[in-house]
């Protein structure tokens, strides 16, 4: 499938959803890309999983925020695929270093440049343990095991959407709780 019609049947995929992510963030090794970068050099010439093009672009054109966290100890080799990538302009952060942390400082990092709030954002990775950690922030993280594709966008936006839903939920039985208790309190 070419990257035009991933990024068609993916505006399709965005449409079906009335409430969208401000920001979706991806790691890079073996999520954008099938690949671990720094096992290769600079001068390779690198490639996107076959998806991954045509979501991209289609998150952006639907006014989406992307953004990178990667923690690569080769930033330096993953900021040269990106650029020769011609991707580098999509993402309006990108954090990439090396952490023991799970990826929370790159998340903190990017919610400190962009002011979007955890539960406004999106997150794929190929590893578990990011998922977990970066999960318990309030990020909607969605674990892909080969790369991102469309299935990957569909059940991520699945998700998120069902999330927000809990929390105007969760936010509703809290102000009926909080009318209740201060109308209770007057009366009696």
């Amino acid at each position: 499938m070419d990257d035009e019609r991933v990024k068609a049947e993916a505006l399709q995929i965005i449409g079906m959803f009335q409430v969208l992510p401000r920001l979706v963030v991806f790691d890079l090794d073996y999520t954008l890309w099938p690949f671990y970068c720094d096992c290769l050099s600079k001068r390779e010439q690198p490639s996107l999983f076959p998806h991954a093009n045509g979501i991209l672009y289609a998150l952006k054109d639907k006014g989406i925020d992307l953004a990178i966290a990667s923690r690569s100890p080769t930033s330096d080799i993953a900021n040269a695929f990106i650029d020769k990538l011609g991707i580098k302009s999509l993402f309006v952060t990108q954090e990439i270093f090396a952490s023991w942390t799970h990826k929370t400082d790159h998340f903190q990092r990017i919610h400190s440049s962009t002011g979007v709030p955890f539960t406004s954002m999106l997150f794929f990775d190929d590893e578990d343990r990011n998922i977990v950690t970066v999960s318990k922030m309030g990020v909607t993280s969605i674990l892909v095991d080969n790369g991102v594709n469309l299935e990957a966008l569909r059940q991520g936006l699945t998700t998120y959407a069902h999330n927000m839903n809990k929390i105007d939920h969760n936010k509703k039985k809290w102000t009926n709780y909080t009318q209740n208790s201060t109308s209770s309190e007057r009366t009696g």
